[in-house]
């Protein structure tokens, strides 16, 4: 087995946080549960704000707090996935404007140094959602031609979820909703 081995891929109470795109889900849901292992593993369709955060047993009350000020303080968005772009091991969808992701995970990430996007693998963090991981090419050139017909497709980001993995397994822990501009503050 290789040393990504599924088994090895989530520690039991890393956390994410994740702006859902509940709207993407009919259009990429089939593809993910096949050619990306964190579907399978209870992650919907996603764009991902910050991988990993602060294991659960340090999400104290304080944590939470300053989540929900700092992520309630944004307005909601819209993203529109008008084509599907490719990292060297994965096929997504590329999120416009992007702006809103980046400048979200900067900031926690500004406010809890110790948790940097992706352990700090990256020097720029481009937001995505992943369709395909880990998959030949040939699979992507597939699944792109299949996906490009069905473009674009537009989601409402209100929110911001906390998943906590069991090591096998995520689950939707908390939601940080952004400031809804309907009601008066």
């Amino acid at each position: 087995m290789s040393h990504d081995d599924e088994s090895e891929r989530y520690r039991v109470a890393q956390t994410a946080l994740l702006a859902t795109a509940p709207a993407a889900e009919p259009l990429v849901g089939q593809w993910r549960r096949r050619f990306d292992p964190s579907a399978s593993a209870g992650v919907p369709a996603h764009v991902t704000v910050l991988f990993p955060f602060l294991d659960i047993d340090r999400i104290t009350s304080t944590v939470v707090g300053d989540l929900r000020t700092l992520i309630g303080a944004r307005a909601p968005f819209t993203v529109r996935f008008e084509e599907c772009r490719r990292f060297p091991d994965v096929l997504y969808l590329a999120p416009t404007p992007d702006q809103p992701f980046r400048a979200l995970t900067e900031e926690i990430a500004k406010r809890w140094p110790e948790a940097p996007p992706y352990e700090g693998q990256f020097t720029e963090v481009i937001p995505h959602l992943t369709v395909a991981h880990g998959q030949q090419p040939r699979i992507f050139d597939e699944l792109e031609a299949e996906l490009a017909d069905q473009l674009p497709v537009t989601a409402t980001i209100s929110s911001v979820s906390l998943f906590v993995s069991d090591g096998h397994r995520w689950r939707h822990h908390l939601e940080f909703p952004m400031l809804d501009c309907r009601t008066p503050a």
